[in-house]
């Protein structure tokens, strides 16, 4: 399995820049999980009221560790303001149309933030390397999914996008331990080892996906994923900065009609809400 090649000099940002050395123990992981996941059931309690909304792509290798750093975000937030959508190969209904119907379609509402595990990028990924697109579709895209980004971007969406990148022994030793546990093996695929074999296309289509699709708007993030702590970590800051950015984090008033029934049912009204300020269940 051949390494990661040196960036060219015409490309702003490859695979070959990550130092996938990258470590967190387990007692500073704790303690930073904890923060943002705290500062996440912030951010979606400022969105609810805000008219603001977000989208995060999360693309990389299999097995990179996409599913446990969503799990960590899931966990945390309420499903009626958050969804998650994982995002196989096309049916029949979408096969029929233009590839990002199938995204605009599940689009978060205003207030709303939603995960797309695996994306529009599959495209000028998994697409081209196996064939799904031909030259003139793929070739074509990169300029699609910019247009597409800048009008979610300018209709007040947030779009953050994440690649979390792997070696090729680090994702060998991840198969060996999913076949080795019966409660993971759901998570192996053909198309797994499939893509494996095809790993320095996947790397060529990755280093101009990146070259060609970060922008101002919408950069990608490329994460060292080696450590599967450091990479949560560092995902989890960067969409707790990003989507705190001019937000008011502070919890909002009662709605005054809210507040005029609980201070006829409640004594102690005033006392109970000063001994709660700050906390959310």
């Amino acid at each position: 399995m051949a390494k990661s090649r040196k960036k060219s000099s015409k490309q702003k940002n490859t695979l070959a820049d990550v130092d996938l050395t990258k470590r967190l123990d387990s007692d500073r992981y704790e303690a930073e999980l904890d923060k943002q996941q705290t500062k996440l059931r912030q951010i979606q309690q400022a969105y609810l009221g805000s008219g603001q909304s977000a989208v995060i792509v999360m693309e990389g290798w299999d097995a990179a560790g996409k599913g446990g750093t969503i799990r960590r975000m899931s966990a945390v937030l309420d499903p009626r303001g958050f969804k998650v959508w994982p995002i196989a190969a096309p049916r029949h209904y979408h096969l029929e149309r233009h590839y990002l119907l199938r995204f605009w379609e599940r689009l978060p509402p205003k207030g709303a933030i939603a995960v797309f595990d695996r994306s529009w990028y599959g495209r000028v990924l998994v697409e081209r390397v196996e064939g799904f697109a031909s030259a003139s579709e793929w070739g074509r895209a990169f300029d699609e999914i910019n247009d597409f980004e800048r009008l979610l971007t300018d209709d007040r969406m947030r779009v953050l996008k994440f690649f979390l990148h792997i070696s090729p022994e680090e994702q060998l030793e991840r198969f060996e331990a999913r076949l080795r546990d019966p409660m993971k093996r759901w998570k192996l695929s053909y198309e797994d080892f499939r893509n494996r074999k095809k790993w320095d296309e996947y790397e060529d289509a990755t280093n101009e996906m990146l070259d060609r699709t970060s922008t101002k708007r919408a950069p990608w993030h490329v994460i060292a994923a080696n450590d599967k702590k450091w990479a949560r970590i560092q995902i989890l800051k960067t969409i707790t900065t990003e989507l705190a950015r001019g937000m008011d984090l502070d919890p909002a008033p009662l709605d005054e009609k809210v507040e005029e029934a609980a201070a006829a049912l409640f004594e102690s009204y005033k006392d109970l809400i000063d001994s709660t300020a700050g906390r959310s269940d």
